[in-house]
């Protein structure tokens, strides 16, 4: 990895939960980084590409990224309102997933599903 994709990369390590690339520069800016925002957008693409991060888009298609915590397959069970996000298995998706592509003759399938829902502390 480059040194300046090290440091994006470390800064997510840092972090909790998804972030904007926005957000991750101004972190970065604000801990003295000299780095533009270009940048911090081209070394997030490489570590999504490189299986280091993982991307979410919320709603409004914005694109927000997290360190992964695992390099197995997973999925996310994101709370709507704080941001919590638990990773987690899906064995029973993957099987669907293989099955449904085969189905109708199809290979190399790869799917991303995320959950969304309210965490039990944003719930009380």
């Amino acid at each position: 990895m480059t040194t300046r994709r090290d440091a994006v990369h470390d800064t997510l390590r840092r972090s909790e939960g998804f972030r904007s690339a926005q957000d991750v520069y101004a972190e970065m800016r604000q801990d003295g980084a000299k780095i533009g925002l270009t940048t911090v957008y081209r070394a997030l693409q490489a570590l999504a590409d490189g299986g280091k991060v993982d991307v979410l888009r919320t709603d409004d298609g914005e694109s927000v990224y997290r360190a992964c915590a695992t390099d197995d397959h997973h999925h996310h069970l994101v709370c709507r309102r704080c941001g919590r996000t638990v990773e987690v298995a899906g064995p029973a998706v993957e099987r669907w997933a293989e099955a449904v592509g085969s189905e109708h003759g199809f290979t190399e399938i790869t799917h991303t599903v995320e959950v969304f829902g309210t965490c039990a502390g944003c719930s009380a």
